[in-house]
């Protein structure tokens, strides 16, 4: 346990970020799984509709710190190959 009084602050801040970061994540994997489901479905459209949010939720995970630029890069392109793929 920390003694000094910037060491105890510094728990409570990481502790705050750590639930923040694992919202945006959560919501973002979340939405990437609903693209999957669509996909395996064989909806195009509802591919596309959860494609755009599932794109939306990776760039606020990425803007939030959450995740990084290259992993949210990798994300949105596998998600927009595989919708791209569907006929």
């Amino acid at each position: 346990m920390a003694n000094m009084k910037n060491a105890k602050k510094k728990i409570k801040v990481i502790a705050k970020e750590t639930v923040t970061n694992n919202n945006y994540t959560a919501s973002m994997k979340t939405a990437c799984k609903n693209v999957d489901k669509a996909v395996s479905a064989k909806d195009k459209d509802k591919a596309n509709d959860n494609l755009k949010v599932a794109i939306k939720r990776i760039d606020k995970a990425t803007q939030a710190g959450a995740i990084k630029k290259n992993t949210a890069a990798r994300n949105k392109s596998r998600l927009t190959k595989k919708v791209n793929a569907m006929e």
